[in-house]
């Protein structure tokens, strides 16, 4: 409640001013801009891991995939390495030949790598870097029901590097998304702060300085004025 004054002015100043919120700056679109954003940089994380769980799961030929005791033809190019995968029922024991090849160019690995596709795990059992290229017969055998593939070697550093840019994506998505809306957030209500500030009031029965005037009057004599 405001208290009178013999100058008939009001102590205090007027209301605060409600501004509306479409006024404000940065305009509310920033919000948008930050949640597009942040889906953006998810989704693109989630293809990059996409994308590397589909060419490791490709990179077995199961389409020609053959039992234990058989055999079949591949085609194989001088310097490339590949890997024989088998899916094992059980624990067993496998062993696999190609005849055509020098002896040294079909090893064991020194790790373990497996691939679960579909109702099968297969998992990497030997690797052969031909000398030259051509067709050779692979013939492998088992002494438990087995099924043998063969497929690209695993690239490990690849996937690992994909799966870390795919954190990152994600990192990168949650960290722009709250980045920008705090910024927007604050920056809205500093500029709602001066909007709504009150201009200086003049003491109550003063009526302030007075108005400039651009085109002041000569200045009065000295001495004293009646």
């Amino acid at each position: 409640m405001a208290i009178g004054n013999p100058g008939g002015a009001a102590y205090g100043g007027p209301p605060p001013r409600n501004i509306p919120a479409k006024e404000l700056r940065p305009r509310r679109l920033w919000y948008v801009v930050a949640a597009v954003l942040a889906l953006v940089l998810a989704a693109s994380g989630t293809a990059v891991v996409v994308l590397t769980v589909r060419d490791t799961v490709n990179s077995i030929d199961t389409d020609h995939s053959f039992p234990s005791g058989g055999s079949r033809t591949f085609r194989f190019t001088a310097g490339e390495t590949k890997a024989i995968y088998a899916s094992v029922s059980g624990r067993g024991r496998v062993d696999c030949r190609i005849p055509q090849l020098r002896s040294g160019s079909m090893e064991q690995p020194d790790s373990t790598f497996r691939i679960t596709r579909g109702s099968r795990t297969w998992e990497r059992v030997f690797e052969v870097k031909p000398g030259s290229s051509g067709d050779y017969t692979l013939t492998c055998t088992s002494d438990r029901q087995t099924e043998f593939a063969l497929g690209d070697e695993p690239r490990v550093g690849t996937a690992v590097g994909s799966v870390l840019a795919a954190i990152g994506l994600f990192l990168a998505a949650v960290a722009s998304a709250v980045t920008i809306s705090v910024v927007t957030a604050v920056r809205r209500g500093r500029h709602r702060r001066r909007l709504t500030m009150p201009g200086p009031q003049p003491y109550p029965g003063h009526p302030g300085p007075p108005p400039f005037d651009p085109h002041p009057g000569p200045p009065p004599p000295p001495g004293p004025q009646s």
